[in-house]
Parts: structure tokens; C-alpha cells; sequence
């Protein structure tokens, strides 16, 4: 049996969505992040040593990290409709979106979090990261101009893992009205039935500034 480890507000809310999405059946290990210091709590590192989410385990086998996740659930129970063939024109954007996620959209979110809790110290840098987070989002808006999602007009696995950096910076990246096209694509994302049944079983993210 395949269970999630679920942490709130986190990227495992996008594990638990795929999961939905493939209509798997599995457990759900819920864990609530501290009020005050906003970490994992302690229990995480019985799971796995770095004691982040999400991790996934399947009997004894443990696997951590949300691209591996998603790559491993694919292999194995995915047909073809999440994960474009390796010969079609949709697999390159396929590809380069599942690592732009972590590898570009959310490194200047998170330095937005941290140097945004540093207060005047980091008035320096901020417009710095700002305008890197900026250069981002205009970006992908121009990517969704003519497909409604990332890799081309069916939705993918790809998309799963775009949404998390796209609902930090709905909470802290500016992205409002203005990217039309980005948020054309999370009311897209939020309007899919799985996605709902996932925020239904594991709550919704609602990520702050």
C-alpha cells in the first residue's frame, strides 16, 4: 500500500493531487507544521532523515523529493495520459517544466520569504529578488499565451508540479491580474476534480506572505 507523508501548506499537496489524478488507492499520514515556527514537526525524521515533505513510502521502499515522486508513481501507473511519449512534440516542454519548478520558479520565492523577515537589513536585495521573481512570471504568462497548459494543450504531470511555485507567488510574488494567462491556468488547475478531492482529503494550500 503506498502511503503519502503529508505536511500542510507544502509541496506535497501536489503528491497527494497526482494521486487523486491517477485514482490510486493509498494511505495518508497527515502532519501540521508548527504555529509559530512554521517547520515540520520532529516526526518527519522518523520518515525520512531530512524530515521534509513529501515522502512517499511503498511497502519498504521510501521515496522523498517531489519530481522523484511523481516520476515513480508515473512509471508505474500512469497510461501515457499524464506524461507525453518520448516522440511526441509535447515531451522537451514536458521536461523542461517539471525542473523549472524547483530548479528555477522557486529559488527567488523562497528568498523572498527569508530576506522578506530580515526587515530593513534586506532592503537592498529585495528589489533585486523582486525583479527576478517578475522576470519569471512574465515569462511563463508568455508561455500559456496560446495553450492553456505547460507542455502543450492537454494537462500533464508537468502542471502538477508548476502549481506550488505558482500559489507562493499568488502569497508572496506578485502574481495577480496581471498574468492573466498564469492565472487563467490555476483557476484551470483548482476547477479539476482531483485537485479538489486532494484539497478535500489534505486541505488547501493557503500559503503566507
Amino acid at each position: 500500500m503506498l502511503t503519502l507523508h503529508h505536511l500542510n501548506n507544502s509541496r506535497s499537496h501536489r503528491i497527494l493531487w497526482l494521486l487523486e489524478e491517477l485514482g490510486l488507492e493509498y494511505d495518508l499520514a497527515l502532519y501540521q507544521r508548527d504555529p509559530k515556527t512554521m517547520l515540520a514537526p520532529p516526526e518527519l525524521k522518523n520518515v525520512h532523515p531530512l524530515g521534509k515533505a513529501p515522502v512517499l513510502t511503498d511497502g519498504e521502499l521510501t521515496v522523498a523529493e517531489s519530481g522523484a515522486i511523481i516520476e515513480y508513481l508515473l512509471d508505474r501507473h500512469d497510461d501515457g495520459t499524464l506524461r507525453p511519449a518520448p516522440s511526441t512534440p509535447e515531451r522537451v516542454p514536458y521536461l523542461t517544466f517539471m525542473h523549472f519548478a524547483e530548479g528555477s520558479a522557486m529559488p527567488p520565492l523562497l528568498l523572498k520569504l527569508y530576506f522578506s523577515r530580515m526587515g530593513e537589513a534586506a532592503a537592498a536585495v529585495l528589489p533585486r529578488i523582486d525583479g527576478q521573481i517578475a522576470e519569471i512570471l512574465t515569462f511563463l504568462d508568455g508561455e500559456l499565451e496560446n495553450r492553456d497548459f505547460f507542455a502543450g494543450d492537454d494537462f500533464t504531470a508537468a502542471d502538477i508540479q508548476m502549481s506550488f511555485p505558482l500559489e507562493a507567488a499568488v502569497a508572496r510574488g506578485g502574481l495577480d491580474h496581471r498574468f492573466q494567462n498564469l492565472t487563467g491556468f490555476l483557476q484551470r488547475i483548482h476547477a479539476r476534480p482531483a485537485y479538489q478531492r486532494a484539497v478535500k482529503r489534505g486541505g488547501a494550500v493557503t500559503l503566507g506572505r
